[in-house]
């Protein structure tokens, strides 16, 4: 009988992760795929004008201006935190020790 309830407390906290991660994930629609970028059109950018060196931080910018007009704080209540900053390309150095040279980092997605 112990066998058995322990059984059935480990298939119990094995199987309450996946509850989790039960997410629905639709295919996005045309139209709003259409809607999403006159959103980022009207933030300033323009794809038509996009350059290849310019492409990743150009999207992202018109992504966070979106993101600030449509009041970025998820509400929901469901996935993590919402806030955080990073930086991509960023050239960091650090020392070890006060005896060591510098040690270059170079940081980027």
């Amino acid at each position: 009988m112990k066998s058995l309830i322990e059984a059935a407390v480990i298939a119990a906290l094995i199987s309450a992760p996946l509850a989790a991660f039960a997410q629905s994930n639709q295919p996005v629609t045309r139209a709003q795929v259409r809607a999403e970028l006159v959103q980022l059109e009207k933030a300033g950018y323009n794809p038509a004008t996009a350059s290849d060196v310019d492409y990743p931080a150009d999207i992202q910018a018109a992504e966070a201006r979106v993101a600030a007009q449509n009041g970025a704080a998820q509400t929901s209540g469901y996935g993590s935190a919402t806030n955080g900053s990073s930086q991509a390309g960023v050239r960091s150095e650090t020392t070890r020790s006060s005896y060591s040279a510098p040690v270059v980092n170079y940081s980027h997605n």
